[in-house]
């Protein structure tokens, strides 16, 4: 059953946010949905975004300034919280692990595998849930910054035909390989990295059935492109495969949303051509 707790007038449109119990995470879940003016008398597509460490579904619907764009472009947002979240749901004292860092993968390792089940909650659950309660077509794309851009690549990758198109913000593009991810697919994941490839990018870019285009924005100021982010992994992985990859470096930009609203319209953009075809 689903619960509005938010009901907002925005760009003629409506910017809502809901709560569910969810089979996947076996909890409550949040997420927000924008329905531009165009959803009053027809169904739209679906853009899904996927945010960052730390975020709810909050960050993104009211620091990018997308529904400006959605509206324009006839396109409906959801946004969903970035982990299960609850007294009963397992967490860490650490800003990058536990609730707000689930990271869209299934966690195998108790105690987070009964909650931490992010990859089915946006593969399969949300889509099935926002297509039987809203006026939307099947037609879905999407996109993330940062843990949400890992989230985002990954699951375009996994799910052939699925999705019209992918983009990221500052993706973590081989999380095997950096400590964000490293630390995290081990104590979601386990010891044994042969599992972590599922949900790593550049593993999955090299056997991909669809190739589907990558489109990624990166700032060049971004305090952790070369710790973190490494994007050169997957320019790397999808020259050798041949997987078409756009890779737009933009001069002076941080990891923060002001760089995502600053590109934002051209990725709604994007995503909306796709959509629309």
């Amino acid at each position: 059953m689903l619960e509005r707790i938010e009901h907002r007038a925005c760009f003629g449109g409506w910017q809502d946010v809901y709560r569910h119990r969810s089979r996947a995470v076996d909890g409550q879940m949040r997420f927000a949905i924008y329905l531009p003016p165009q959803a009053e008398g027809q169904s739209v597509p679906v853009l899904y975004w996927l945010s960052g460490l730390t975020c709810t579904e909050q960050n993104f619907i009211t620091k990018a300034g997308a529904q400006h764009y959605a509206a324009e472009h006839g396109i409906a947002l959801v946004v969903c919280d970035t982990s299960p979240r609850g007294e009963q749901v397992a967490d860490d004292a650490a800003y990058d692990l536990g609730q707000g860092a689930g990271f869209y993968l299934n966690a195998t390792v108790a105690p987070w595998s009964q909650h931490y089940r992010m990859y089915d909650y946006v593969a399969h659950e949300l889509p099935a849930l926002i297509e039987q309660h809203f006026p939307v077509t099947n037609k879905r794309s999407i996109s993330g910054h940062s843990m949400g851009g890992h989230g985002a690549l990954t699951i375009a990758l996994k799910n052939p035909g699925r999705y019209c198109s992918v983009s990221a913000f500052s993706p973590i593009v081989a999380p095997s390989r950096v400590p964000w991810g490293e630390k995290a697919f081990s104590t979601y994941l386990g010891s044994d990295r042969e599992t972590w490839r599922a949900y790593d990018a550049t593993e999955l870019v090299k056997t991909a059935n669809e190739k589907i285009p990558l489109l990624i924005e990166q700032g060049d100021a971004d305090e952790f492109l070369q710790t973190q982010l490494k994007l050169e992994l997957l320019k790397e992985v999808a020259d050798a495969a041949g997987h078409p990859l756009e890779l737009r470096m933009r001069a002076g930009y941080d990891h923060s949303y002001y760089f995502v609203a600053s590109f934002i319209g051209e990725h709604v953009g994007y995503h909306a051509k796709a959509l629309h075809t």
